[in-house]
């Protein structure tokens, strides 16, 4: 995804032995793959998969002596979360379990959640779907057979990722119109990928003990005056 593929740009600049790509879309991790390959080809490896299969996740992670995890995979898109809650706790709660105690097994050093604020008082299935995983997160944190560090990170809306509003209002803009704004005084807080991922990076290595992480992003707009612009 943007987050999972600014992740890997970001990573393999501070001189990994390796970095490992997971996702289970072909098409998304061919894309990423073929990015990087030119310049970082021998330190990637591509796992066409998803974190959901708990025992390929653990054969990766051992098989790979996997030390960092920065689970960025789970469906967002909040319309169609809760038209299909099934898929998108399957995916974003069990998922993480699943993730979660594959790196358990394997130790692996420090395990980061990418959440969203709006797993703060959910009021949908997508939000809920996160606050669960973002607690599977603090129990495995306070367990003390488990000595792995967890991270987790909540942020807002991020700027052209993936099923995003500035993408759909391009769309519409480029139709000729209408742009549709669900209501005209719902605000929310943006904040650009590059500068998401890097505040990710930070978060994860100042993690302790199963903290949750708030990014500072700027002051809340609002959608209406975004479209407008």
């Amino acid at each position: 995804g943007s987050i999972g593929s600014e992740l890997c740009r970001q990573i393999v600049t501070k001189s990994p032995v390796k970095l490992i790509l997971v996702d289970h879309s072909e098409l998304a991790l061919y894309s990423i793959e073929e990015e990087l390959k030119s310049k970082w080809g021998s330190l990637v490896k591509s796992i066409l998969g998803s974190v959901c299969d708990q025992q390929l996740m653990r054969i990766v992670m051992k098989d790979e002596s996997v030390d960092t995890v920065y689970h960025a995979a789970a469906y967002k898109h909040v319309p169609l979360v809760e038209f299909n809650p099934f898929a998108g706790i399957y995916n974003n709660v069990f998922g993480t379990q699943k993730l979660l105690h594959a790196a358990a097994v394997t130790g692996v050093s420090s395990f980061t959640l990418v959440s969203t604020d709006k797993a703060v008082r959910p009021t949908n299935v997508m939000g809920a779907s996160k606050r669960l995983a973002e607690i599977l997160c603090q129990l495995t944190s306070a367990n003390e057979n488990i000595s792995m560090r967890i991270a987790m990170v909540r942020f807002g809306n991020v700027l052209g990722s993936s099923g995003s509003v500035i993408p759909k209002f391009r769309e519409q803009i480029k139709l000729g119109g209408p742009i549709t704004v669900t209501h005209p005084e719902i605000t929310r807080y943006f904040m650009l990928i590059p500068e998401a991922v890097e505040l990710v990076l930070q978060a994860s290595s100042m993690a302790e003990f199963g903290e949750v992480f708030l990014l500072d992003m700027g002051e809340p707009i609002k959608i209406a005056d975004l479209a407008k612009r």
